[in-house]
């Protein structure tokens, strides 16, 4: 395929994209990209320059990301929930040459005197879309969600999205009857380019549904599973909502059943959940793991072993490697060493924007992204993720402790709904382990202690457990453990 897109150049009129009751066919889109590339053009925005995309809830937002993807302009999505000195950070650093968004009125104040456009969906006739070829130029600057510092935009090609979208096609069984039904924001891989761009390269369809309501996002689900090639793609925090909304629904549980793959991301699942969507929708979910700068490593395929607790073996075309603290390689496949993991291929990004060094950081001149993830791989090629380098690797007693590991089993009683788990400074032990988790019904703390004690080596069991009415987390859905360590310091000033 030598474009992103490849039915723009011969559009049907099959069904495209559909929100709300709006839809959209392949002319109509293909119209209306040609339209809106025709609008940037008279505002004197070249081919490869950075246009920044407001990600409200809106088709005019999927049009302008397909039209610009399409063309070869640079998309710097933008969280419309971002604060003052978010978006501040984001519009100085990635410096777009205008604003598009489909209500420009609610981002005027905000964007200062930048310029801006509103975006419109028009499908009348237009002068034909020249189309990119896919390349090594930017198409998307996707900022980090800045755990470790202010967001970094990281820099992702067409063919990086192209090979990633290809690799996953093969992984699914991923075909142009699929419609793909997400409720993910636009402004992150899974429902961008994932939910997006893998729909339109299929060229299948994408039903968006702006706003996770669980009737609603099953009512989306049952509109498209009676040819059985409904897809769902999701976060571990939808799956939660989604069997706690299908135990007391079961027309939930009915779309659910009925759709062809249920695609969990973004964190990993937790195997109860696994299995509770298995006993209420007899699927076992797709699991997989990527990043902002990679797009995605690893997947459980379609026809193969979808084993909760793993993310699969890395995808056809990647090259992964587990590395240990100076980057050489562990070569163990025993589904306990801890290692690095680090990847290489098609799909790494080409760096960060105006930030050399932290590329140079993190990429190497043999191409090897190393990821600061941490997982084991089982001798079949598994991956198991059990956390970030900088905040999941607890160290303890002088033992390496993932936190995944002990989060899992704090999962498995019955009273807690979610578990996070740090480590944080003690004098005798050099870290010890503290779990934060928040329950369903009442149970003492020492019981959650002394339950992950009989699962897992002495070791590895949390010496404080706090419970919370809610952990916190972004937008993705990830639990965002700075603050965590934020709260529990400040419960204890002498600390």
């Amino acid at each position: 395929m030598d474009s992103l897109f490849p039915w723009l150049r011969v559009p049907t009129d099959r069904v495209a994209l559909r929100v709300g009751d709006r839809v959209l066919s392949q002319r109509e889109l293909a119209a209306a990209c040609a339209h809106h590339v025709e609008a940037l053009r008279s505002r004197g925005i070249a081919v490869g320059d950075r246009v920044a995309v407001w990600t409200q809830p809106a088709i005019e937002t999927l049009v302008a990301l397909v039209a610009q993807a399409a063309a070869g302009y640079v998309s710097v999505p933008v969280d419309p929930k971002l604060g003052d000195g978010e978006l501040a950070h984001v519009l100085a650093d990635a410096a777009p040459r205008l604003c598009v968004a489909a209500d420009v009125a609610s981002i005027a104040s905000r964007v200062g005197a930048r310029s801006t456009l509103a975006t419109v969906v028009a499908t009348g006739p237009a002068a034909p879309l020249a189309i990119a070829p896919v390349g090594d130029a930017p198409a998307l600057v996707l900022y980090t969600s800045g755990t470790t510092g202010a967001p970094k935009g990281a820099l992702i090609t067409a063919r990086n999205i192209a090979s990633n979208l290809d690799m996953l096609a093969r992984a699914w069984g991923w075909t142009g009857d699929d419609v793909v039904v997400h409720a993910l924001p636009m402004f992150h891989v899974h429902g961008l380019v994932l939910g997006l761009f893998g729909s339109m390269r299929r060229g299948g369809a994408l039903r968006w549904v702006p706003r996770f309501v669980p009737d609603e996002l099953a009512a989306a689900l049952r509109d498209h599973t009676a040819g059985g090639r409904a897809v769902m793609f999701a976060v571990p925090t939808m799956y939660h909502r989604l069997c706690d909304a299908a135990e007391h629904a079961p027309a939930i549980a009915d779309a659910l059943r009925a759709a062809r793959l249920l695609v969990s991301g973004s964190a990993p699942l937790p195997t109860r959940e696994h299995h509770r969507l298995e006993r209420l929708t007899g699927h076992r979910v797709i699991e997989r793991y990527g990043l902002t700068e990679t797009l995605i490593n690893c997947s459980t395929r379609h026809d193969g072993d979808r084993r909760p607790g793993f993310v699969g073996p890395p995808l056809d075309g990647v090259e992964l490697r587990l590395v240990d603290d100076a980057r050489q390689l562990i070569d163990a496949r025993d589904g306990t060493t801890i290692g690095e993991i680090a990847v290489r291929g098609p799909h790494v990004f080409a760096g960060y924007l105006n930030r050399d060094e932290a590329t140079r950081a993190v990429l190497d001149d043999d191409g090897w992204f190393y990821t600061g993830d941490l997982a084991t791989r089982a001798a079949d090629g598994q991956v198991c993720i059990v956390g970030r380098r900088s905040t999941d690797l607890i160290k303890c007693g002088g033992f390496k402790v993932g936190a995944g590991e002990v989060e899992a089993a704090l999962l498995e009683v019955a009273e807690v709904s979610e578990a996070a788990v740090i480590g944080v400074p003690d004098a005798d032990l050099g870290e010890r382990i503290v779990a934060f988790v928040v329950v369903r019904s009442p149970i003492v703390p020492a019981a959650i202690e002394a339950y992950v004690a009989s699962r897992l080596s002495p070791h590895k069991r949390p010496r404080e457990v706090l419970v919370l009415d809610a952990l916190p987390r972004n937008a993705m859905g990830k639990v965002q453990k700075a603050a965590l360590r934020t709260l529990w310091s400040a419960e204890r000033p002498d600390r």
